[in-house]
């Protein structure tokens, strides 16, 4: 009995020793690593540009991490998919947050997913980097959302003024994709243009995932347009666009938003991008940090990096730099974090956050040349 009692008593003390070094063990774990949340496209029609998106981060990830993380700790991040759509996108950032856990996430690049997770960001509470360039995004009263690449106040302006003072071109033709993006950059090039006292000859607006551009095209070509501008969000619809252009013997010089020379759209488009003209956040040859990132980028997954990849690829690293700098994942101490970023070099550009959760304030111009992106000119505006 003396015995029985005893081994109880040791069963007993031993069961309780390994629930308390259970507790220890998942307390510690929950402190080894910082949750970073992701909402990208992972399925659906855009899947091939969430990949350069998830890829880019990954590649920030393994830098941070293999330097000793952020306080301390390794990042982790929680990926979850938004299907390539709106829908898609709230339900993705609602599984995230209602799941908490997180110092803050790196949402899509699509304006028009963004603005409209915008409320559902906002009562989470949690600092959010964007990708979407509709200036209205970071304008809409949101403290939580912060955006790693310039908006499309700048970019209206650049392509404005290089279309009229570089190539000295006066009828413009405006094709442009009916979400978010795609109409906000459209107001803005227009708002740019009478600036300049241009009014355009044809605006036109299209359906995103359209198969057949044939009438836009055609109304192009009966415009008397000199100069093409286009603010196209998806990638394969540039790449459809340009060949059914060349197809139907339209060749005018074009200048469009970053979507023109995304690795997608120049493999889909070939030589019908050749001569064109685009702006662009990032390039890579534009200086060292986009040179090293390409390098990086082209050595771990055999493809040189676009737009895609670069701006998620500076967003965890302004992530890190703003948790680091907080001393804390506190969600409002991570928010001043990210505010209080000044002169920060990313491969997007050198980022001075304003108010109003931007980050980035001008575009470089680019040619495409026979297939290869040269750099033209860097074009910066003082913070807004």
């Amino acid at each position: 009995m003396r015995s029985s009692r005893r081994n109880i008593v040791v069963s007993v003390s031993l069961s309780a020793a390994v629930f308390a070094l259970g507790a220890v063990s998942s307390a510690c774990g929950a402190a080894e690593s910082i949750k970073i949340g992701v909402v990208n496209e992972v399925t659906g029609p855009q899947a091939e540009a969430g990949q350069f998106t998830v890829n880019g981060i990954k590649l920030a990830l393994d830098e941070i991490n293999k330097a000793g993380g952020v306080l301390g700790r390794q990042l982790e991040l929680r990926i979850e998919d938004n299907g390539s759509t709106n829908p898609g996108t709230v339900l993705a950032f609602s599984k995230l947050t209602s799941e908490g856990g997180l110092a803050a996430i790196i949402g899509p690049i699509r304006s028009t997913q963004i603005q409209a997770a915008s409320p559902t960001i906002a009562k989470a509470g949690v600092p959010t980097m964007i990708g979407g360039t509709d200036t209205s995004l970071t304008h809409v009263n949101n403290p939580w959302v912060f955006r790693a690449r310039p908006n499309d106040s700048y970019s209206s302006r650049v392509i404005a003024d290089f279309g009229v003072n570089t190539l000295k071109l006066k009828k413009w033709a405006i094709v442009h994709s009916t979400d978010a993006f795609g109409s906000g950059g459209m107001k803005a090039l227009l708002e740019a243009l009478k600036a300049v006292g241009v009014t355009p000859v044809l605006v036109q607006g299209y359906t995103n995932n359209s198969q057949d551009f044939t009438p836009i095209v055609l109304a192009i070509k009966k415009s008397g347009a000199d100069i093409l501008a286009t603010y196209m969000t998806n990638s394969p619809d540039v790449g459809i666009f340009a060949k059914q252009m060349r197809q139907l013997g339209v060749n005018m010089p074009w200048v469009g938003s970053p979507s023109i020379i995304s690795v997608t759209a120049l493999n889909l488009a070939g030589e019908a991008l050749h001569g064109t003209y685009a702006i662009a956040d990032f390039t890579t040859d534009a200086d060292e940090q986009s040179r090293a990132f390409t390098k990086k980028y082209r050595d771990k997954y055999g493809i040189n990096p676009d737009t895609f990849a670069s701006w998620a690829y500076d967003a965890l690293h302004i992530l890190a730099i703003a948790i680091q700098k907080a001393n804390s994942t506190d969600a409002e101490a991570v928010r001043k974090g990210i505010l209080g970023i000044s002169g920060y070099k990313g491969v997007e550009g050198t980022y001075v956050f304003d108010q109003n959760g931007d980050g980035l304030h001008g575009y470089s111009v680019v040619k495409n040349e026979g297939g290869k992106i040269a750099f033209i000119k860097r074009v910066e505006f003082p913070p807004q």
